[in-house]
């Protein structure tokens, strides 16, 4: 049965169908006893009764799997005839979401959730058994939950199951009638990966499968490892499961964690908290330059716009951090605002346009000399509306310094390298 807007179904009134599929329709619904909007479960009338029982341990389940990351089930009943599972509104599934840019930041914040989720169902001996982004539900401030338990699986020793699952996310042994928790870890891989990559890797799953080239520009060489091993054919091969998997990806999350337990050096052979006069430089440039991140290898105090640590040189040394822009180039991974066509800093374009807004920031201290007089930051290389390379030098605010390799502004008293070209600075 097909429910129209604003039909009553016992206290819910509707509000419109949000998605339908082969076994069930989802409805958006407000509920006026508790004054909130809810999304409403309904099982097709023609379905026969073991999905039926499908749907009730999905209850059973999700009512057991108390946890900030599994969508919660408010109610189920038979309301009118009709069997009706109620549930939270979320804003929009993860697969509605990755229609969109997603930026660096964010994606690693949505993947923590999703495996923290599956993890939770690992622990408590289930197998969800149809992970992908639609099952994913985001609500405001990117807080995601893990929804559909209805294929789910109790795990035990000998278990027999169907292929359940959603073609494209489900894994070989799956597929042939073994779900593990291996094979959740093998779908939670294929979700990442379209989250970085943008695509969803086919059988046979041969490595490196398609977009590659993308998921190497987005993601940190030891993210890249970690995906892979969760697409590992063989599932001894992959993690454990979703717990093993967390607590890998917290290792790879913060880049403070990766480095814990290594000396890190600078070119003047102290490591970088005994850097002589560090305070001076946050205080004299710290805000000139936007300083706020540290240095992947070394974490000496660097801005975002830095193509490399003026301390010990490395390459692209803001690359994990949180940006404070609203989103990432996908190439290189610094900040970029969302009006903004190329990426300032490493010739990145191609962006979509998220609307016609013009954003404002004090950051904005030059004009191109384009035909639209695009404004620009300090520092930028490209402009990001024409793409026309920047002819003319920056100069830090309160200090006349400059390199001798590009002309842009060099601290000497503090720098071992250039941040803008990598050219040594004189007297290091």
């Amino acid at each position: 049965m097909t429910f129209k807007k604003r039909q009553k179904l016992g206290k819910y009134r509707i509000g419109g169908c949000i998605a339908k599929g082969p076994l069930a329709s989802v409805y958006r619904a407000s509920d006026p006893v508790m004054g909130i909007q809810v999304a409403l479960k309904i099982p097709h009338r023609d379905i026969d009764p073991s999905t039926m029982e499908d749907f009730r341990k999905e209850v059973r389940l999700a009512v057991r799997l108390q946890h900030d990351n599994v969508l919660p089930v408010l109610d189920a009943r038979e309301i009118d005839g009709e069997f009706v599972i109620v549930s939270p509104l979320g804003k929009e599934t993860l697969g509605d979401r990755l229609e969109r840019r997603l930026s660096g930041t964010v994606a690693m914040d949505l993947c923590e959730q999703a495996i923290a989720a599956v993890a939770h169902a690992h622990s408590n001996k289930i197998i969800h058994c149809d992970i992908k982004p639609e099952n994913f539900i985001l609500f405001p401030n990117n807080h995601l939950r893990l929804a559909d338990f209805a294929f789910a699986k109790k795990s035990l020793r000998t278990i027999k199951a169907s292929g359940s699952g959603t073609l494209g996310y489900i894994a070989p042994e799956q597929a042939m009638g073994r779900p593990m928790f291996q094979s959740d870890v093998f779908s939670l891989g294929l979700v990442m990966y379209r989250v970085f990559s943008g695509k969803v890797p086919e059988w046979p799953f041969e490595w490196p499968p398609v977009g590659y080239e993308r998921l190497k520009q987005r993601a940190r060489p030891e993210l890249i490892a970690f995906i892979r091993k969760a697409l590992e054919v063989k599932p001894a091969d992959r993690f454990r499961d979703a717990m093993e998997m967390q607590s890998a990806f917290a290792v790879i999350k913060s880049p403070a964690r990766r480095q814990k337990g290594k000396k890190r050096i600078l070119p003047t052979g102290m490591p970088v908290w005994q850097t002589p006069g560090k305070k001076d430089f946050l205080k004299q440039f710290g805000k000139a330059l936007e300083a706020h991140h540290a240095c992947r290898h070394c974490e000496a105090p660097i801005s975002e716009s830095m193509q490399f640590c003026p301390w010990c040189g490395e390459d692209n040394p803001s690359l994990g951090c949180e940006t404070r822009y609203p989103a990432h180039c996908p190439r290189c991974q610094r900040g970029v605002k969302l009006d903004w066509e190329y990426c300032a800093w490493c010739y990145g374009g191609g962006f979509e346009k998220e609307g016609n807004r013009q954003y404002s920031d004090i950051r904005y201290v030059s004009n191109c000399d384009c035909g639209n007089r695009a404004p620009l930051m300090p520092f930028m290389k490209y402009c990001p509306w024409c793409r026309k390379k920047i002819q003319r030098t920056w100069q830090i605010t309160g200090n006349k310094q400059r390199c001798k390799g590009c002309g842009n502004g060099v601290l000497t008293k503090y720098w071992g390298y250039c941040p803008w070209c990598r050219h040594k600075v004189a007297g290091k």
